[in-house]
């Protein structure tokens, strides 16, 4: 019996799980035992044939050439070659005396008419592709004009399905936005910041860590800005931008060398935060001996440095002082979202009140507008009144529009804040020298070095939650100095963890109504994102 090989193939990976590859299979192992053939090996193949240079494929043909075996069954003739470069490859085999079988054509290979009827076949399949590779090169410019992307989604987007639009991963998104935020600070070299979003676990869809050579490639992709880029020619894509144009600009700017950014050698990470109480200068940072100090270098300053490693560990135990203990934070987000439930049934009464007065003001312009039809009043008066209503009117719409925007953002804001302390140390110690700084930013107001001693003075309503023990028994007084030493942030000095209690709620309850009116007296800013960003 001649030995012969098995090829078969699929056009994607998909089809491979399904019934082609097992009826291409019994069709070839029937026609091997009809035509008393031994097949040898199998060579299964999961690519396209429109592209020359399949691995299995050009295996076999090596094989065959070195006269391995006698020849090759193949299904079909479009099952071999939907390229011409490889039917002319199984030609010159054929030419050699290696026999080449289809399982499911009735071709003599051997005779001219037979080579004449699979050549004229061979070409109507190398047609067939070529439209079949037109039709679908249409079908991806008419998703792309839509504003669909046809592709995979890029890292930080999730795929939804075929034909409809990329969604934001809630995990890797944010954290493709803060790369492009770590490279236009200018901050960080493409090794450096590829190193700082391994720590951040940014990943790909495999689950991998990124290369260098992806962080550029992601910075690269106008995708992130809503800007589809296939093949050079860009389109308005319908998903939501992940960074602002501007923010990409930025980024362009700094991979081009356009502009003056510089990559600081010591990046410490209390450079420019902690200041001199005798001088107010900026304490310098220094490395000796892989230890950092920060010193004064005023002339004649008495503040010669303190350790990094001190100035770390008095902030963490100032950042326990503000962290809620879990029957204070369970307390705080239920009387929240109490609070938030008792501002929706306000509002729908005070919205029911101002749609009120907005029908009331109609029915005057209606009687103002028909008395002036009838000559009951004079022009001037009409316009007057008619003014005056409008005035109104505006007034009313003005308020409506308020009332449930700036509400929501304040509860919103007050949300974001609780969910903030809930974990603030633990988010300092996983963060990178950048996120550490940014939190420093957001929770302490000014860092200072008096006689060796760091002075912590926080921010409100930070310094009101880290003393809240002390100020719940009586007003909350903000004009006291908001600052706390090595000696009195010691977590040591805490009282011993509070339980659920009348007593309890009503000061939890104080502070609630205190951080609330603090956000109502500071209302959150539209481009203010530090406390959603971490």
């Amino acid at each position: 019996m001649k030995k012969v090989y098995g090829y078969i193939r699929v056009s994607t990976v998909k089809q491979g799980t399904g019934v082609s590859l097992q009826e291409q299979r019994e069709a070839i192992i029937r026609y091997a035992e009809k035509n008393e053939l031994h097949i040898v090996e199998w060579f299964e193949e999961l690519e396209t044939a429109a592209k020359h240079g399949r691995p299995h494929f050009s295996r076999m043909m090596k094989l065959l050439q070195n006269g391995k075996a006698n020849g090759v069954i193949i299904h079909k003739i479009d099952r071999s070659a939907r390229n011409l470069r490889d039917w002319a490859s199984l030609g010159d085999l054929i030419d050699k005396g290696v026999d080449v079988y289809f399982a499911h054509e009735s071709l003599d290979m051997d005779t001219r008419g037979g080579r004449l009827a699979a050549d004229i076949q061979a070409v109507i399949a190398s047609d067939y592709i070529r439209n079949l590779r037109d039709e679908t090169i249409k079908g991806l410019y008419g998703r792309l004009k839509q504003g669909i992307y046809p592709f995979g989604a890029p890292i930080g987007y999730v795929d939804n399905g075929g034909g409809k639009v990329k969604t934001i991963g809630k995990v890797q998104g944010p954290l493709v936005k803060k790369a492009f935020q770590l490279y236009a600070s200018g901050r960080y070299s493409l090794d450096t910041l590829t190193q700082a979003m391994r720590e951040l676990g940014l990943r790909n869809s495999k689950g991998n860590f990124l290369s260098l050579q992806t962080i550029a490639k992601i910075l690269n992709n106008p995708f992130y800005t809503g800007v589809l880029k296939v093949k050079g020619r860009t389109f308005q894509g319908l998903h939501e931008p992940l960074v602002s144009s501007k923010l990409f600009t930025e980024v362009q700017n700094i991979l081009r060398g356009k502009t003056n950014s510089r990559h600081i050698k010591h990046d410490f990470i209390f450079r420019r935060l902690v200041k001199c109480a005798v001088c107010g200068y900026s304490l310098i940072g220094e490395r000796q001996k892989g230890i950092v100090y920060y010193r004064c270098h005023s002339k004649e300053c008495p503040i010669k440095s303190i350790r990094e490693d001190v100035i770390e560990t008095t902030l963490l135990q100032s950042f326990e002082r503000i962290q809620l203990h879990q029957v204070e934070s369970k307390i705080l987000d239920e009387l929240l979202e109490e609070a938030q439930e008792s501002w929706s049934v306000n509002e729908k009464g005070v919205e029911e009140s101002i749609r009120m007065q907005k029908s009331r003001i109609s029915q005057k312009q209606e009687r103002l507008t028909e008395a002036y039809i009838e000559n009951a009043i004079e022009k001037d008066f009409f316009e007057e009144k008619k003014e005056m209503l409008l005035v109104e009117l505006q007034g009313l719409r003005h308020k409506t529009s308020q009332i449930s925007g700036q509400r929501d953002a304040i509860f919103s804001k007050a949300k974001n804040f609780l969910e903030l302390i809930k974990s603030v140390k633990n988010s300092y110690l996983s963060a990178i020298t950048e996120e550490k700084r940014k939190i420093m930013k957001i929770v302490t107001s000014n860092l200072s070095i008096q006689e060796k001693n760091l002075m912590i003075a926080m921010r409100s309503p930070f310094y009101e939650i880290a003393n809240r023990l002390d100020f719940l028994t009586c007003d909350l007084v903000r004009s006291i100095p908001r600052t706390s030493t090595e000696e009195n942030a010691n977590p040591a000095t805490l009282r011993p963890e509070p339980v659920d209690s009348p007593e309890l709620r009503a000061k939890m309850q104080e502070l609630l109504d205190f951080i609330l009116q603090y956000f109502e007296d500071n209302p959150p800013k539209e481009d203010d994102k530090e406390e959603e960003n971490l």
